[in-house]
């Protein structure tokens, strides 16, 4: 009999994951994209000389990119430099004082105490609470697929459903960092964590204080070679397994028969295929692939918070800046407002907190000698057909201003090198939804169940993995995705 074939729509993080996963367990595996390159959201670009990474620019969690490549056969050391960051991040907060986040606890915490009376204190409460969510939420919702009954049912799965009470999912991470930390400016800081998924830390559940410990307990790291190295090596590491790709190749659609998947369509022709994967968005997938734009799941999904987008400035600076590190926030004076701008009035702030992510600390050659790469990030919303001309140069402005004033030098008569990314653009080049980053936003209790499942059980054969499916964005939860994927295929589509 001839081996199990499954296609993979779209080749990001999630894709490349399923691929070599699947490919593992045996499957015959075909990967379809639109780009010219792997990658998605993490992808590359140059300007004049500089090299940005144009999506994710932290790792965390490197345990699941361990577990990936060993998988695919391939020492993870010996493909990839990771550097584990002793300055995980500078904060330049409010009222205009800055700290450093290292990541020696300790230390970290003494910095703290500069700020705040009993910082070092503050901080190992706080993350003994947060290693307490993570322990109990953690393998719960990033590493099972949710959705399966069978699996919700098992004694172990149970257990650890009926302690979710256990890590505030009723509360807000606003309010439980009000609860361990007294003074706003570091309520800020600990707040900020909600957007590592797109969401609003006011509303937010609290067990997003998973993230603090996953950052500070687990680590911190830079890429030499760049976070675009990533899908590269997989990329490398999925064809060395037999894995097929077609790249500037469309899929035009999934073909369904009796409610069944049987293959896909492409510009060029009709291919037969046990199991199809989408690792495009949700909706696009229903939109486009499914011509399915009314279905009840479509309808339902659709209806839920897109997460945020963001405003990017790819900006080459003629000059070092010794006192920023590789990762840098410029916090506003109004967070809440902020998002009150982008969740209910679909606005920009005006006066917003500013990501500034500069890997040519790291990787010299990234910027040319004397110079720096700066990726200066915005949180956005998500579009709705604002005027996105009008929404960057007024972040452009409202950015140059609080970056001069905090740095205390015109940042404007430094950039000599310069683009742009919209939300628009996002989805474009995408296909995310609305350009929002992260698929939904997390802002309801339910949000962790509301997430679409990687199985479908409308249409056999047919699964979603990526950061609009379970378990969301990021680099660790889309790899996860993936092998989430892969598990559910061959188990439910594998022929007997």
């Amino acid at each position: 009999m001839d081996s199990n074939k499954a296609a993979i729509v779209g080749s990001g993080l999630g894709g490349l994951s399923a691929s070599i996963y699947l490919k593992r367990k045996g499957w015959e595996v075909d990967v379809y994209e639109t780009q010219s390159f792997p990658g998605g959201k993490a992808a590359e670009e140059y300007y004049d000389g500089y090299r940005f990474d144009t999506g994710p620019s932290l790792v965390t969690m490197p345990w699941v990119f361990e577990d990936l490549f060993k998988t695919a056969g391939k020492n993870m050391i010996q493909e990839l430099t990771f550097i584990k960051l002793n300055e995980i991040c500078t904060y330049f907060l409010s009222d205009g004082s800055y700290l450093k986040a290292w990541s020696d606890l300790e230390k970290f915490g003494k910095e703290l105490e500069r700020i705040v009376p009993h910082g070092l204190k503050s901080l190992e409460t706080y993350l003994k609470e947060s290693k307490k969510a993570y322990e109990l939420g953690g393998t719960l919702f990033l590493t099972q697929p949710i959705h399966e009954l069978k699996r919700l049912l098992k004694p172990s799965f149970l257990y650890k459903f009926l302690q979710l009470a256990r890590i505030h999912p009723f509360s807000t991470l606003n309010k439980i960092n009000q609860k361990y930390f007294k003074d706003p400016r570091i309520v800020q800081l600990f707040n900020r964590y909600a957007t590592y998924n797109g969401s609003n830390p006011y509303q937010t559940p609290a067990t997003m204080i998973i993230i603090p410990f996953i950052e500070y307990i687990g680590g911190g790291f830079g890429i030499k070679e760049g976070i675009f190295e990533i899908p590269k090596k997989l990329y490398q590491a999925a064809k060395d397994l037999g894995v097929r790709f077609y790249f500037n190749q469309s899929v035009g659609g999934i073909t369904i028969k009796k409610r069944k998947v049987i293959g896909i369509k492409t510009v060029l022709e009709e291919k037969t295929y046990d199991a199809v994967i989408s690792n495009a968005d949700v909706i696009s997938t229903y939109d486009s692939l499914l011509n399915l734009p009314n279905s009840k799941k479509a309808r339902r999904y659709k209806k839920l918070e897109p997460s945020s987008s963001g405003i990017v400035f790819y900006w080459g600076i003629n000059r070092i800046f010794e006192e920023l590190s590789v990762n840098n926030i410029f916090f506003s004076s109004n967070y809440e407002a902020e998002f009150k701008a982008m969740f209910e009035d679909k606005n920009i702030p005006e006066k917003p907190t500013v990501y500034v992510n500069i890997t040519s600390k790291l990787t010299p050659a990234d910027a040319p000698k004397g110079c720096e790469n700066w990726f200066v990030l915005i949180n956005a919303p998500a579009d709705y057909g604002q005027d996105w001309d009008e929404f960057a140069s007024k972040t452009r402005k409202a950015t140059i201003n609080l970056l001069s004033e905090r740095l205390g030098v015109n940042i404007e008569n430094h950039i000599v090198a310069e683009g742009i990314l919209t939300p628009p653009e996002i989805e474009r080049r995408t296909g995310s939804t609305r350009g929002s980053l992260y698929g939904i936003s997390s802002n309801t209790k339910s949000a962790a169940f509301m997430r679409h499942r990687n199985r479908s059980i409308k249409i056999k054969g047919l699964y979603f993995c990526g950061g609009s499916a379970h378990p969301g964005g990021g680099m660790p939860l889309v790899l996860l995705s993936g092998k989430i994927c892969a598990e559910l295929v061959d188990k439910y589509s594998r022929r007997k």
